[in-house]
């Protein structure tokens, strides 16, 4: 019988022991996987072990490797010194190498590359492995920084993080975008928004956020659109406009763009990811934004309800051009585009008091103000149509009493997209599901 009262500490060196500056002229012993191998001649062989943060070299002189074939999981036991050649500057003379596992087969490409250079579909087939390449795996370095930055910046903000349902039993949006299952016999969707369950947490917690899947069953092939994305989801009571959450999501940019900077510099430079200014962020009514794009680049407008892609990459050069942001914040959108919950413009009930966020162009936040009242959100629902008892249990909130509030969403995936510079969202999508793809 044996009892474990705490962590068992490993004697193998993790990265940040490496990185540290300790253990240097020290026998250690360091676990990973070969990366890649480079004889150089003279009995001198280069060996490159990735760990979980970035690549380590061993200098393998005298050693016999010809049984340790990339891929292959290892323990390296060496000195640990300082080498500015190196990556990293430190680089591990190694005196043995154990094989604590073998690949049955190679590599189908070799991942030790810089850039890979395959087409999207083979390189989505060959996803469990061809994430081991360095690039594929700082973009969602990347991405997992941009989630940690939110988590970190609500956290200090007063949020208080949540975890909603993602089987409902109707639509937070409405529409034919999502997917039905069948639940026990009973008819069941899987959840396009937390919208309806975050709104409940504010009469709760009043702020509260998530980083959760959402679903779309939209019929689209674009470069933009994902059948399940991860939604930055908040929302936040007592605000006095729905530029108080435009604020907050001024701050979690700043914040996330800092902590990149500060802790991601080896992924940012082996994306060649400039970080965009978010010092300031423009804001522009949707009308204005249309008309102001239309004007510059000449060009007629098709629908004054809505932004097509080629208007928002427009509205993004422009904002390029006139106020040097990557960034701008397009308002008050015409309500019959918005949905049921969205509270209409008192000035102009034309337009609602909400927002989307475009990033050089691509729109990655949609939020705004929601009604609050009962009697007008009933009204807003009468008035489209729509059956208050469906919504039965998302109404007790507003007979109930809720606080003015307001909340966002923002596509994870379309985010790090724009960041990283990639030409098709489904590169930031880990295991992407669209039309087509269910695996890997």
């Amino acid at each position: 019988m044996e009892f474990l009262a705490d962590g068992r500490q490993s004697l193998r060196l993790e990265w940040k022991d490496i990185m540290g500056g300790a253990h240097r002229n020290e026998t250690v012993q360091v676990s990973g996987m070969v990366h890649a191998k480079r004889p150089m001649g003279g009995g001198l062989t280069f060996l490159k072990l990735r760990k979980q943060d970035g690549v380590l070299q061993c200098t393998c002189d005298g050693l016999d490797l010809s049984q340790v074939p990339e891929e292959a999981a290892v323990v390296v036991t060496g000195t640990l010194r300082d080498e500015p050649r190196a990556p990293g500057g430190v680089e591990l003379a190694a005196r043995a190498v154990k094989v604590l596992s073998r690949p049955a087969e190679p590599m189908p490409v070799p991942v030790a590359k810089a850039k890979l250079h395959l087409n999207l579909d083979t390189e989505l087939s060959l996803r469990p492995v061809l994430l081991r390449n360095l690039r594929e795996r700082s973009i969602f370095q990347i991405q997992a920084g941009l989630c940690r930055a939110f988590r970190e910046y609500l956290q200090g903000q007063g949020f208080t993080e949540i975890h909603t349902p993602k089987i409902v039993h109707a639509g937070a949006e409405g529409g034919s975008n999502i997917f039905r299952l069948d639940y026990f016999g009973r008819k069941a969707f899987l959840t396009q928004s937390p919208q309806f369950y975050k709104q409940t947490m504010v009469g709760v917690f009043e702020r509260v956020f998530e980083a959760a899947p959402v679903f779309r069953a939209e019929k689209h092939a674009t470069i933009r659109h994902l059948n399940e994305y991860t939604s930055l989801d908040l929302e936040m009571g007592f605000i006095d406009s729905f530029q108080d959450v435009m604020a907050v999501e001024t701050g979690y940019l700043q914040y996330a763009m800092a902590l990149l900077e500060g802790e991601y510099g080896e992924d940012l430079k082996r994306l060649e990811v400039t970080i965009p200014d978010v010092k300031r962020i423009p804001c522009v009514r949707f009308d204005e934004a249309k008309a102001l794009a239309a004007e510059k680049y000449g060009y007629r407008i098709r629908d004054p309800y809505d932004l097509e892609p080629e208007e928002e990459h427009a509205i993004g050069r422009y904002a390029r051009e006139a106020w040097g942001s990557d960034f701008v914040f397009v308002t008050h959108y015409p309500s019959k585009k918005r949905p049921f919950y969205a509270m209409d413009d008192p000035a102009d009930s034309r337009y609602t008091l909400s927002f989307d966020l475009l990033f050089q162009g691509v729109e990655v936040t949609t939020g705004g103000q929601r009604i609050h009242d009962y009697a007008q959100q009933v009204a807003k629902m009468e008035a489209r149509g729509m059956d208050p008892a469906e919504f039965e249990s998302y109404l007790m909130i507003h007979e109930h009493g809720m606080p003015p509030h307001g909340g966002l969403g923002i596509g994870l995936e379309r985010l790090t997209m724009q960041l990283c510079g990639l030409e098709n969202v489904r590169y930031a999508g880990l295991f992407p599901r669209d039309l087509s793809r269910l695996e890997p």
